[in-house]
């Protein structure tokens, strides 16, 4: 049984790191070869690398400031990192409900490492590709870094006499790998486990 919580463990921990690399690896990939606004088409019109840098939390969205939104990340993280670990020692979870919340955790660190350090350690990307630059001479101060957000899959625009959304493109968030990491598991965790959070 302890060999297996063991396996499980190392399986979780793996994944999160993994994503955490993945998603990384992708934004300083997108900041240091392409200037703030530019795009690339992937597949036609509907699937675009764009790259944006936003204030605020998932899909660009701005409801608090910079250094609460970095605190409360910092939070959550601290928060998923001890429900996740109690989840493994307690060995009667479904693997996949674990799986669901270690991918929100490791979305929530990879957007908190652009908050945290990214500002520190980047020039700006306005009208330039940005460069690693030495510790403090980057855009901004430690915990107000931007997050760096480049999937765009407008994927067509609602016509003009549907009321309220006509002429607005079906989806128009700008959002990264992080992000996704977070979005799909919380879907997957209301499609598959919804009767865990109703007990």
């Amino acid at each position: 049984m302890a060999s297996d919580r063991r396996k499980q463990s190392l399986l979780v921990f793996s994944l999160i790191i993994l994503a955490i690399i993945i998603d990384q690896w992708i934004k300083i990939a997108v900041k240091t070869s392409m200037s703030l606004g530019e795009g690339i088409m992937v597949f036609g019109d509907w699937f675009q690398i764009r790259f944006i840098e936003n204030n605020g939390m998932a899909f660009g969205m701005e409801l608090f400031d910079k250094f609460f939104l970095t605190s409360f990340r910092m939070v959550a993280v601290c928060f998923l990192v001890y429900y996740l670990i109690r989840l493994l020692r307690e060995a009667r979870h479904p693997i996949g409900y674990i799986i669901c919340i270690a991918m929100i955790l490791a979305g929530a660190v990879g957007n908190l490492i652009d908050c945290l350090f990214y500002g520190e350690i980047f020039s700006s990307s306005y009208g330039q590709v940005a460069e690693f630059v030495p510790w403090g001479e980057g855009y901004a101060t430690f915990m107000n870094g931007r997050v760096v957000d480049m999937f765009y899959f407008p994927l067509f625009t609602w016509p003009d006499w549907v009321p309220l959304i006509g002429g607005d493109i079906f989806f128009g968030p700008v959002f990264n790998f992080a992000d996704s990491c977070v979005s799909c598991s919380v879907i997957a965790l209301l499609i598959f486990y919804r009767d865990r959070f109703l007990k």
